[in-house]
């Protein structure tokens, strides 16, 4: 089945589950600076993906992917740091974690199973 538009792709989804989750839980956080780099680092995530597909070649689009994939290893970073400086519980960090590096995953596998351009 060939995906036709990038919200089909199941990493999408879940990027933007875990940004719209990042979101709320810096709502009124006193931090601006934190809490708007790991903004929009989150969001960095979902919109790579969408830039990428959209663009003519699977080249393009892999080099999107890999710019996502770098956005979500900030984004745990920022977790960690966050989890050390009490804006994180223990259970809230890896819940993330999780997340993060189930997406990591997936766009890794999604970039492997993109077809050379000819």
């Amino acid at each position: 089945m060939k995906i036709l538009k990038f919200e089909d792709l199941i990493v999408w989804q879940k990027s933007i589950e875990i940004t719209v989750k990042i979101y709320k839980h810096f709502e009124k956080h006193p931090d601006f600076g934190y809490s708007n780099q790991i903004r929009r680092a989150t969001i960095s995530i979902s919109n790579n993906i969408a830039e990428g597909f959209e663009r003519s070649t699977n080249k393009d689009f892999n080099r999107f992917l890999y710019i996502a994939k770098g956005s979500c290893s900030e984004v745990k970073s920022m977790v960690f740091l966050g989890f050390k400086l009490g804006y994180f519980s223990d259970l809230e960090m890896k819940h993330y974690f999780n997340q993060l590096d189930e997406i990591g995953k997936m766009l890794f596998g999604l970039s492997k199973s993109l077809p050379a351009d000819h």
